[in-house]
């Protein structure tokens, strides 16, 4: 139930805290859902989000920046094998340090800032997503053959939480409580201070 849940509540709040901290990229996203979705409808649905392109840039940012869990499950070595210059011995304990993946310079561009823009048509992440099939520089659910089973419906939920969210709702930084990006290991990687945003209704 934690792997299935924690995960992805702990992605959204980091999502959900860079769009406070960086209010024209929420602005961006806001533009994007109206464009997409009418007035008249209660929420932003599962065929609204696939139709959403700068959406699962966000989303997709926010995992590469902030994934939920930093260490993915220990493998070992079936064989002695040569990776990068270095013997790995059968037998071997593997762990792949996925938050380090992510946010290293030589594979990423200014990656300590939150920039969905990488991963739009002509962005330096363009083609990159979470299952590794085009290259592997980021893996918040691990890749290959043990890859995480719940990616697509992780995915979905992350997607249609954010744009009903950011839909109904501006989401401001609150004076004494600003965002802070600190990291608390728990079960997942989670905010040190919990975000506390100020939410203004968008719709009356």
């Amino acid at each position: 139930m934690d792997a299935g849940t924690d995960t992805t509540s702990t992605g959204l709040q980091w999502i959900m805290a860079e769009l406070v901290k960086n209010p024209s990229i929420q602005d961006t996203l806001y533009k994007e859902i109206n464009a997409t979705t009418g007035d008249d409808q209660e929420e932003v649905s599962e065929e609204d989000v696939n139709k959403m392109p700068y959406l699962k840039a966000v989303v997709l940012e926010g995992l590469r920046k902030h994934p939920p869990a930093h260490f993915v499950l220990p493998h070992t070595a079936a064989e002695d094998t040569e990776v990068g210059g270095y013997l790995i011995p059968k037998g071997a304990t593997i762990n792949f340090m996925v938050a380090e993946m992510s946010r290293d310079e030589r594979e990423w561009e200014k990656p300590t800032e939150f920039l969905p823009e990488r991963f739009l048509p002509g962005g330096a992440g363009e083609g990159i997503d979470v299952t590794g099939n085009r290259g592997i520089k980021m893996m918040p659910f691990g890749v290959g053959r043990r890859i995480c089973a719940g990616v697509g419906i992780a995915m979905l939920h992350l997607e249609y939480f954010v744009a009903n969210m950011v839909r109904e709702f501006e989401w401001q930084e609150v004076p004494g409580k600003e965002v802070d990006f600190a990291e608390k290991p728990e079960f997942t990687v989670v905010m040190k201070k919990p975000l506390r945003p100020r939410l203004v209704p968008r719709r009356t």
